[in-house]
């Protein structure tokens, strides 16, 4: 991530972190876990993909910073829910870490709908926020509804 918004935040993390190397996903009691982090919320092709390896749900731990947070966090991570008809938990840093970075907080858990079902907002210190998962009633049902990753296949053809 790597960011230069004048007089707010300047970061280059760039410069000492490296990117992944694959692409995961893994089972778990709730359903298949589609991996990423904060910066990856940029970049839908990569969700389209861990759908296509079976995700049901999108894990995004963040540290957003405040100025991009306010302006792009919601917004993404309800864009990727839709796409991907996936929950999306977003697990969110809060607070200043040092008199350079201060993260935007706002936990928050969307469904395949795009709709935010339970968001921490910018509580300070640890927050927990819990909401019902229905992977069969959200996920499954809207899929069949709405097969948005056939269609997705069907419109590489009009590249």
């Amino acid at each position: 991530f790597d960011v230069s918004i004048p007089g707010q935040v300047e970061l280059k993390e760039s410069n000492t972190t490296r990117s992944g190397r694959s692409i995961e996903v893994c089972d778990s009691p709730l359903g298949v876990l589609g991996l990423t982090t904060c910066y990856d919320v940029r970049f839908p092709e990569l969700y389209t993909e861990l759908v296509k390896k079976g995700a049901q749900i999108m894990l995004v731990p963040s540290a957003f910073t405040v100025p991009t947070g306010s302006a792009h966090w919601h917004i993404l991570l309800r864009a990727r829910a839709i796409e991907t008809q996936c929950y999306v938990l977003a697990a969110a840093q809060i607070g200043r870490h040092n008199e350079k970075r201060e993260s935007y907080g706002h936990t928050l858990a969307v469904n395949p709908w795009g709709e935010d079902i339970a968001d921490a907002k910018n509580t300070p210190g640890p927050t927990i926020i819990t909401c019902d998962i229905d992977l069969q009633a959200q996920v499954d049902n809207l899929r069949q509804r709405m097969p948005i990753q056939q269609h997705r296949e069907t419109a590489k053809g009009y590249r």
